[in-house]
């Protein structure tokens, strides 16, 4: 690949497609869908759809749902407008890829729907499934009867990476890459076991990649398995040196959420693009999961109140929006020790550009443009773009 090699860097190679050493991380809901994923593919990168509450993005789907509440089959009924919503915005991105790059969806595996989503995506012709929010020791299972898609797990650190592919290596398949994510510094849902963890020095780069290298050495795959690093990434310098580590490739997900092809409004953009250091928060997810956000009013308030919330927490009586997006929900399970709030009613009005009451998730590093809204173009051709130091 001409840029790529223009850049002094090596391409991305997974399961047959040669690509750029970027790939878009999936973010929902509705943030990275057909019209960021296909953007990213036809620069050459991998292109990533979030899978979670796609109807949104369908008004058709959303006025046959969206007044759902107490029916017996409201959730039945949700679930199968998500899925043609998913397998629209497949056949969409493929579409507008033009044959470049590759289609990959992002499935949360702390999902009710996580199955369905899987299989969903497989039929309708993903290039690759991006799987974390938990350890999927069974993805290899789901898609046995699809060898060319591309398995993708998430994780943190090495000992995870370990447990996994011995798992899978008994199912007769291994991951087609696995991306690295550094909970320091990336943004939404993370992968440690709590908030104080976040900072551990086992989750970082120059720790995680060398000791995983060394695993698949001492074990002897002969099939390679690509490393993509996740956090912090917005520089050619830092793709350079992550891939002297040994990493294959970096992915990035604030840096293409503030792009013009970003599917959100733009006031969610701006809203990322605007915060400051000291604008971004930690906090228990209602999934049980650390999460990285912009301390936004709604979120300002909810984690001043979160003591009282957790000490009324109760089992109700249905889900907020009458379809158990998650197979383990805080507020609906009436866990007072993680979160209380409906993540995707709130992550609704963030895709919808509420400021006031909206969840924004973000990654905790500095963008590549400030606080400027530039195209996914502009976005790669800065990342593969060395830097000259004038010494002079």
């Amino acid at each position: 690949m001409n840029l790529t090699q223009a850049a002094g860097l090596k391409p991305l190679k997974i399961k047959g497609h040669t690509l750029l050493p970027i790939v878009q991380g999936g973010m929902g809901v509705g943030v990275s869908a057909s019209g960021l994923a296909s953007a990213v593919a036809r620069m050459g990168g991998m292109g990533t759809i979030s899978a979670v509450d796609l109807r949104r993005r369908h008004p058709d789907l959303m006025m046959e749902t969206q007044h759902l509440d107490k029916e017996r089959d409201a959730g039945e009924r949700i679930d199968k407008a998500n899925l043609m919503a998913l397998d629209r915005e497949i056949q969409i991105a493929h579409q507008r890829a033009d044959g470049k790059g590759a289609i990959a969806v992002n499935i949360m595996k702390a999902l009710s729907a996580y199955e369905a989503y899987i299989h969903q995506a497989l039929e309708s012709g993903a290039d690759a499934l991006v799987v974390g929010a938990g350890l999927p020791l069974d993805l290899p299972e789901l898609a046995r009867d699809y060898p060319k898609a591309a398995l993708i797990p998430i994780l943190s650190d090495a000992r995870g990476v370990q447990l996994l592919v011995r798992k899978w290596e008994k199912k007769g398949r291994l991951p087609d890459a696995i991306i690295i994510e550094n909970p320091r510094l990336a943004g939404g849902h993370l992968g440690a076991a709590k908030v104080a963890d976040l900072g551990d020095s086992r989750f970082d780069f120059d720790v995680v990649i060398p000791q995983v290298l060394e695993f698949f050495k001492t074990s002897g795959f002969e099939q390679e398995i690509p490393l993509i690093a996740a956090g912090g990434v917005n520089s050619h310098a830092q793709i350079a040196q992550l891939q002297s580590l040994g990493a294959s490739g970096v992915q990035l997900g604030t840096a293409f959420a503030v792009t013009e092809e970003c599917d959100a409004s733009l006031a969610f953009k701006m809203i990322l693009a605007k915060a400051k250091p000291q604008d971004i928060v930690e906090f228990l997810s209602v999934a049980g999961l650390p999460a990285r956000a912009v301390r936004t009013p709604w979120l300002d308030k909810y984690l001043r109140i979160l003591p009282i919330l957790q000490e009324r927490a109760h089992v109700k009586a249905k889900c907020n929006m009458s379809f158990d997006c998650l197979q383990h929900c805080g507020l609906r399970d009436g866990n007072g020790s993680i979160g209380q709030f409906c993540i995707d009613q709130q992550l609704g009005h963030a895709l919808d550009g509420d400021t006031q009451r909206g969840l924004f998730f973000r990654g905790a590093g500095l963008l590549p443009f400030g606080e400027q809204i530039r195209s996914v173009p502009d976005l790669i051709r800065h990342l593969l773009t060395p830097v000259v130091v004038d010494r002079t």
